[in-house]
């Protein structure tokens, strides 16, 4: 096992099921002797010419031509229908081989899944970024393979930052809330900071700034923490500071990082939070835009929100020694590379990261390199991380209308009945 560099509080966020196993296999084994691996995995592509499918049978060509005694069989899914689909393949005994996909949690409780170890090589297993390998762990054991990764980071508008007098990007809360009150002052129109709080990802927003206070939702013990007392601190500032005096959207809880982003493209959004994907929105937009390390209450963070989609191999098929010639061949710096570049994602293996903070074709992306090795992120190794998710979704940005320590005493209260379901 190689060494961690950071100890993290949770894993990746994804959208998860409990999905009972089967009998059955894979493509299984065919006349000649050749086995056939079932890939399955989820579609990145937004039209049939940048479809997934178009990279995975490139890959499935190349490694077929190096190993002609095993086949590939690609079926790429999308986003809305993955998670269905493979509930229904695993319940019906066809279950693949490999999958790359949201989530993995289900999957362990479950029994279906390989270590990692025992489907990749040390050379390819050594080579994952460490916080996003530790983040695919249940109970200290690595069953989710990371793929591609996202982060979060602070966007400003320099134009209309620098037209208010902010001379800087903000460092701390302190700097934020001053920042805001000039933006407010010089240009009422304009929202100073979006705070997305509503149903699309409030969870997202929430771990931010609950990170920023020394907070988050699980302590050392892996139990869940939501209403600690730097988390509700947290969202006591963010009334006083931020909603209160009018520095942000009138409703939080009702508006979607979706909005934020259009906003923030628009030039209507002086500060927010976001991922890579808005920096060619931004762009689109003719917002002269700007990155920083995302603000914390004394500072600006070293780390930041890490976001991940998953690999894993499945048990059932028997086909383990396949499954990791297929698996080192896909982790080729060759091959995830040119994913990352295809769709503009962060790399989740040390030699294609480093090939994109020096190859000077990703100069936007810098920003979130720096910050990418000390991700912090979601519980997704426990299962019952996608109930309380979905509950945190539902009603926790309302902590910032209402009484916050009541607001995270209720959700704390679910999510403990919740994980005593699991």
């Amino acid at each position: 096992m190689k060494k961690r560099t950071l100890v993290l509080s949770a894993a990746c966020a994804a959208g998860a099921l409990v999905l009972s196993a089967c009998g059955g296999g894979g493509a299984g084994e065919s006349a000649d002797g050749s086995v056939t691996l079932k890939l399955v995995a989820a579609d990145y592509g937004d039209k049939a010419s940048n479809s997934s499918t178009v990279y995975w049978e490139d890959v499935a060509k190349r490694f077929e031509a190096a190993n002609p005694d095993i086949k590939v069989d690609v079926q790429v899914v999308n986003w809305n229908d993955i998670d269905a689909q493979v509930k229904t393949m695993i319940q019906s005994g066809n279950v693949p081989d490999v999958l790359q996909t949201g989530g993995y949690a289900d999957k362990v409780a479950d029994g279906l899944l390989h270590k990692a170890e025992d489907v990749l090589s040390p050379a390819t297993l050594d080579n994952l970024v460490d916080t996003f390998a530790e983040a695919g762990e249940v109970d200290g054991v690595q069953y989710g393979i990371p793929f591609v990764s996202s982060a979060r980071a602070l966007f400003y508008n320099k134009k209309l930052l620098a037209d208010a007098g902010v001379t800087e990007p903000p460092k701390s809360w302190a700097d934020i809330e001053a920042a805001a009150e000039a933006l407010k002052k010089k240009n009422p129109d304009v929202v100073p900071y979006a705070l997305p709080l509503g149903p699309e990802e409030a969870q997202g927003e929430t771990l931010i700034w609950e990170l920023g206070n020394g907070g988050g939702y699980t302590g050392e013990d892996g139990a869940y923490t939501l209403d600690s007392k730097a988390n509700v601190e947290t969202f006591q500032w963010l009334r006083a500071h931020l909603v209160e005096p009018g520095l942000t959207y009138s409703n939080p809880a009702a508006t979607d990082r979706k909005t934020a982003f259009a906003d923030f493209a628009a030039g209507k959004v002086g500060m927010l939070n976001g991922h890579p994907s808005l920096i060619q929105m931004s762009k689109d937009g003719g917002v002269d835009y700007g990155v920083a390390p995302i603000p914390g209450k004394n500072g600006a963070l070293d780390s930041t929100l890490g976001v991940a989609d998953w690999v894993m191999a499945f048990k059932d098929s028997g086909h383990q020694e396949e499954i990791r010639k297929f698996l080192d061949f896909a982790y080729s710096k060759e091959n995830t590379l040119k994913f990352d570049e295809m769709y503009n994602l962060m790399p989740v293996t040390e030699d294609t990261l480093q090939e994109m903070t020096s190859n000077g074709k990703h100069k936007d992306l810098e920003p979130f390199f720096e910050l990418l090795p000390k991700a912090s992120f979601y519980p997704l190794g426990d299962t019952s991380w996608d109930a309380v998710s979905a509950e945190i979704k539902k009603s926790g940005g309302t902590a910032v209308g209402e009484d916050p320590a009541k607001v995270l005493g209720d959700l704390q209260k679910k999510a403990e009945q919740i994980a005593a379901n699991q």
